[in-house]
């Protein structure tokens, strides 16, 4: 019995101490490696979490919002311009507001577009200007506390309609006024059927 023993434990082989390091640190070095890319990973997420984050604050803190009536003026039966008043809503960002007048070289560096939509055709970008209607520090910026007034003009609205699709008694129309950052400024209203030279749409 005990010349068996010995020959089983001359078969065997043992782990040396040596053997079980460099096992160890092998799993060591890979949990470390899987470990940074799990952080990484995170770190990453959440960094392009909060970029979101921050471009829509951006977005939203710079939208125009209506104060008081859209106004329409008409010229024999026919809409001609569009008159509205806009100021930023609580805690906006500033809004560039140069119009569309062109300047010596014919070029105009308006930033904000003005569409318009109707029934009949759809109009990408209308002609306007602007007025401050109160405190401005001379420049083309809408900043918190101001307020601005734009003339939109319908000529080309007009101008492309066929007989009977002016813009005049029973229209129904969109304009939306869109500035570069921030949410789009819908205004939908309805020509009534009574009209006058200037019409309070409300």
């Amino acid at each position: 019995m005990p010349k068996m023993l010995k020959t089983l434990n001359k078969e065997q082989k043992g782990i040396t101490g040596l053997e079980t390091a460099i096992i160890l640190i092998a799993f060591v070095i890979v949990a470390s490696v899987l470990s940074y890319v799990v952080i990484s990973s995170g770190l990453f997420s959440s960094q392009k979490a909060k970029a979101a984050v921050n471009a829509g604050l951006e977005q939203t803190g710079a939208t125009l919002e209506l104060k008081g009536n859209v106004i329409a003026a008409m010229a024999e039966g026919v809409v001609s311009t569009i008159y509205i008043t806009v100021g930023l809503v609580p805690g906006g960002t500033a809004v560039d507001l140069t119009d569309t007048t062109l300047d010596a070289d014919g070029n105009t560096a308006n930033l904000v577009t003005i569409s318009y939509t109707d029934t009949y055709q759809q109009i990408p970008n209308l002609d306007w200007t602007v007025a401050f209607l109160n405190s401005n520090n001379g420049d083309n910026l809408l900043d918190p506390g101001e307020l601005a007034q734009i003339t939109i003009d319908l000529a080309k609205v007009n101008d492309a309609a066929a007989d009977g699709e002016t813009v005049g008694a029973y229209t129904s129309f969109s304009i939306q006024v869109a500035p570069p950052d921030g949410s789009v400024l819908p205004i939908d209203r309805t020509i009534p059927a009574k009209v006058s030279d200037l019409i309070n749409l409300r």
